[in-house]
């Protein structure tokens, strides 16, 4: 089983026409945009977003992407996307599980891990910085 992390956050995405093939299913690039989405939401959850990484001198580069596809999204189909915070201290991984909002029946699931670049120096960190950690802390119980 997934690890479910220590906290999650749902986003419905409503799948556009224009993300769907010849196929009629949603094209598989597009299920990457889908998981920003979520992982945005769950950023502001956490009250520590793309603008105030930036803001506190660091970028988040994905540098792991993994996707498992077990049934195709369609044109008009609500999805509900979870992002859920796994690990935090050192890198940033965030599991993902797409399912059919009607149905609960589960479509994609994923993981994203990001790591801490110090803008200034463009130096990887090998632990996440201070600022990350300690609004991860705020949220949790």
């Amino acid at each position: 089983m997934r690890n479910q992390g220590v906290m999650h956050v749902d986003t419905e995405i409503l799948v556009p026409f224009f993300d769907v093939d010849s196929m009629h299913v949603v094209w598989h690039g597009h299920y990457v945009k889908y998981l920003e989405v979520a992982r945005c939401a769950l950023l502001d959850h956490l009250g520590h977003n793309y603008q105030q990484m930036q803001a506190a001198g660091f970028a988040w580069p994905v540098i792991d992407l993994q996707l498992r596809y077990m049934r195709g999204a369609t044109f008009g189909q609500r999805l509900n996307v979870r992002a859920s915070l796994v690990e935090w201290e050192n890198r940033l991984k965030i599991n993902y599980l797409i399912s059919d909002l009607a149905t609960g029946e589960r479509m994609t699931r994923a993981s994203t891990v990001q790591v801490a670049v110090e803008i200034a120096s463009r130096e990887m960190l090998l632990a996440s910085p201070a600022v990350m950690v300690d609004a991860v802390r705020k949220v949790l119980p």
